[in-house]
């Protein structure tokens, strides 16, 4: 991977990329449009029938690059190897990446971000059937490679499995709502698959497109700084159990964890460890806040890890944002980028940071898009990223703050807002908040290439078709159901309709690996 060039003290690396975050089910809404398979997010953003202007916008606050999810619903709707590619999805990606790349503004492509096809939980567990999903998600990704490859260079295969696999199958709080009073093994088993998919399709791009296409790939975790609530032994190990917990990076369990989970952590074969280790080109980082850590608590999710805001002396860490899981604290962002370049030695993509402000929901336009609270907390984090670059000396190449658009929240629904434009849900208007304006002004300030001349990169020719892709509505080899058979009874506990993401947890239990 070419490294890119620092700057002085006051700027960023050449060559930094930074824009907003999004994700396709959080804002495209038409979940029963051109084919796509959905049942919920009808609406979101409208961003599939405004994405001209959102890009206008885009190029308007003069972003360096754009990080948004492909949706795997809508580029082969039943999701599976054997089923049909959505062309009319492939049309609408490949119109929306030349649209960017008409205003100057790199793609930076994330493939799953959590919208794993309905069909493929029906048939055979979804994510429960390591050897079904593996194999689909796999030929989904080959789909995306064949089709925008040529003009995308910036991959990430998975959005954070923690919540994946403990939210959707752990706590239950996301789809498909499965909780883990019911099946304990569950979480795990999940996070394993999406390890071995995310390894599979890197795995796929490495061997037969990357010498072509000149691309990175990796994967993004979520995972917040965890530490001491004092200086007692017993809280400082329980700082490294959070952390153990949270951000398993590198495949093997931490014993710490090994000794609370035992035999429900899956194993690798020989076989499957040989893809996975050395499968990211880089540390996706998704992060939000700090939680000090007491030993004694009673949720395994967080390692037997309570975790608080107050400090002993009654203060409060930050400033409380609405999201009860988020306050204000920049020195963890800085000392979070530190300590994972120091443990893993890899370049640092931020692919996600944001404040949702207390209450702006029920705001009048006029006051929310004054976001004071959210202009702080930038002012924090970005200051704190100048100083690990510049400073500390780490490889961060990347900045992505969340979100883009006030948007569908899964489970917080429309209630909660991450965005630096505010959204009227009513008329869809989009109107841009002063966290915005200061973060662009920031920005600009500080890269050492703005202006930027936007580089005629766009094909503006009619899509790539994948080869060997079944058309939808060409029903020739295509198969209802994979040959594997389930053992999972979904029976019981059907997909939410209600998606999920409220970003939650300060922790990050990435059951991951990638090894540098």
């Amino acid at each position: 991977m070419a490294s890119i060039q620092l700057a002085d003290k006051d700027k960023l690396p050449k060559g930094f990329l930074w824009g907003f975050a999004t994700a396709s089910f959080q804002i495209e809404g038409s979940t029963d449009k051109d084919n796509r398979d959905g049942r919920n997010g009808d609406v979101a953003t409208d961003s599939y029938n405004r994405w001209q202007q959102d890009i206008d916008l885009l190029a308007e606050y003069g972003v360096k690059a754009y990080r948004f999810s492909i949706s795997w619903s809508r580029i082969i709707p039943d999701g599976g190897r054997g089923d049909a590619v959505n062309l009319k999805g492939i049309e609408f990606y490949s119109k929306f990446i030349d649209g960017l790349l008409e205003k100057g503004i790199t793609p930076f492509v994330t493939l799953y971000h959590w919208d794993l096809p309905q069909t493929l939980h029906d048939r055979y567990g979804g994510w429960l059937n390591k050897d079904e999903v593996v194999k689909d998600y796999t030929r989904y990704a080959r789909v995306c490679f064949e089709a925008f490859g040529d003009r995308v260079k910036h991959w990430l295969t998975m959005n954070e499995p923690w919540c994946v696999s403990i939210l959707g199958y752990g706590r239950g709080v996301f789809a498909p709502g499965r909780s883990s009073d019911r099946v304990r093994s569950e979480p795990w088993i999940v996070g394993h698959s999406v390890l071995l998919a995310h390894a599979h399709a890197v795995k796929l791009y490495r061997e037969e497109f990357k010498s072509a296409q000149g691309g990175q790939i990796g994967i993004t975790l979520n995972g917040d700084w965890s530490m001491p609530y004092d200086d007692s032994p017993e809280n400082i190990d329980a700082a490294q159990h959070a952390l153990d917990f949270a951000i398993v990076y590198l495949g093997h369990y931490p014993p710490y964890m090994r000794s609370v989970l035992g035999n429900r952590l899956p194993d690798f074969t020989e076989e499957e460890w040989k893809i996975v280790k050395g499968s990211s080109d880089f540390y996706g980082m998704n992060t939000y806040t700090t939680n000090m850590c007491r030993a004694g608590g009673d949720d395994e999710f967080q390692g037997f890890v309570d975790y608080t805001f107050v400090r002993p002396d009654g203060t409060e860490l930050g400033k409380q944002a609405h999201s009860a899981w988020l306050q204000d604290y920049p020195d963890g962002f800085r000392a979070l980028l530190n300590y994972l370049y120091k443990r893993y030695k890899k370049p640092i993509y931020v692919t996600e940071n944001g404040f949702s402000v207390k209450n702006e929901n029920d705001m009048p336009v006029e006051q929310a898009i004054v976001d004071t609270d959210r202009v702080h907390y930038f002012q924090g984090t970005t200051k704190a990223l100048l100083k690990a670059i510049n400073e500390d000396g780490v490889d961060i190449r990347s900045y992505f703050p969340w979100s883009f658009l006030d948007n569908f929240e899964w489970a917080d629904g429309y209630s909660t807002r991450f965005g630096v434009t505010y959204v009227d849900y009513a008329t869809q208007k989009r109107y841009p908040k002063e966290s915005a304006k200061f973060l662009t002004k920031w920005l600009k300030e500080h890269d050492p290439e703005y202006p930027f001349v936007p580089k005629s990169t766009s094909t503006t020719t009619a899509p790539v078709v994948p080869s060997k892709a079944v058309p939808l509505g060409d029903k020739t080899n295509v198969s209802r159901r994979s040959s594997g058979s389930s053992s999972v009874d979904l029976k019981a506990s059907p997909v939410k309709k209600t998606g999920i993401r409220a970003c939650v947890a300060r922790c990050v239990t990435a059951v991951l690996a990638l090894v540098k």
